[in-house]
């Protein structure tokens, strides 16, 4: 299933994307899409409806993020071989984790908004994990069944925050509107093989990453394992999982995002993202 949550912030509405690509209302359904809906229960009981019968959503309302409720955003760094080379930092033995403040998170076409004094902001497309259900100390060989689905994501990055005003990188990637998530939630049973997806970002037309998830250094089930070693993972938490090369960050010379930029990025079977850049306002 594609799980989706469709129109103004704040007041989205639950809804699904049906097999001709209609966009079709869950409310009679169920109240929301968040923690409480998906455990795999929850999600089989959706399975079994007739989406025919559910009501299509007319025009073209806005997209918001598809998980309400998100406790923990939790983010791994460096997890592409070659995007830690062109960063000029060397492959991690352990999976390196920061968090995302929870309040970044927007819609996937919302614009993106420079903080005040960014001179160095940078784009990552990302593959997201949303977790099901409660994960504590779990196995890597049993880590995939505590995933509900995963979601395409936009890690957005201010550089000097990040890398050049202390140790910490969380402060460069929760700014406001730094944390596009969707379109979509994909359910785990329609993305089986995690490590085999294509993800791209274009900047203003131009193609600037292109990479696939086969190449992480860490995978989806590594991942949820290693982190549920360190906290307890909760039903509607999101782990974004690294990005591959072609950052701003990484040309020579570096190329950072201004007012005006259009972002467009995808991964196969996640839908894409389409984002413009603007100042900072209050």
């Amino acid at each position: 299933m594609k799980l989706v949550r469709y129109g103004q912030p704040g007041k989205e509405k639950p809804g699904l994307i049906d097999s001709a690509g209609q966009l079709r209302a869950l409310s009679a359904v169920l109240s929301d899409i968040g923690p409480e809906q998906l455990n795999d229960a929850a999600l089989a009981k959706l399975r079994q409806l007739d989406t025919d019968q559910l009501p299509k959503v007319r025009g073209t309302p806005r997209i918001g993020c598809p998980v309400n409720g998100i406790g923990k955003f939790i983010a791994i760094g460096l997890n592409y071989s070659d995007h830690a080379a062109e960063a000029g930092m060397a492959i991690p033995k352990e999976p390196i984790i920061f968090m995302k403040a929870t309040s970044c998170i927007q819609g996937p076409n919302d614009p993106v908004m420079l903080p005040k004094g960014s001179l160095k902001s940078d784009w990552e497309v990302e593959l997201g994990i949303v977790i099901g259900r409660r994960a504590r100390y779990v196995t890597q060989r049993e880590a995939l069944d505590f995933v509900a689905g995963y979601c395409l994501a936009n890690d957005l990055s201010e550089r000097e925050f990040q890398l050049e005003r202390g140790p910490q990188w969380d402060k460069g990637k929760g700014c406001d509107t730094f944390g596009p998530l969707g379109p979509w939630l994909v359910t785990r049973d329609e993305i089986p093989q995690p490590q085999k997806l294509a993800l791209w970002l274009d900047l203003n037309g131009q193609r600037r990453q292109s990479g696939n998830t086969r190449t992480m250094i860490f995978g989806v089930a590594k991942l949820v394992s290693y982190v549920s070693q360190f906290m307890t993972l909760l039903p509607g938490d999101v782990i974004i999982t690294g990005t591959p090369p072609g950052v701003g960050m990484g040309h020579q010379p570096p190329l950072y995002l201004k007012k005006g930029d259009v972002m467009t990025l995808g991964i196969d079977g996640l839908g894409q993202q389409r984002q413009s850049v603007v100042a900072f306002k209050r």
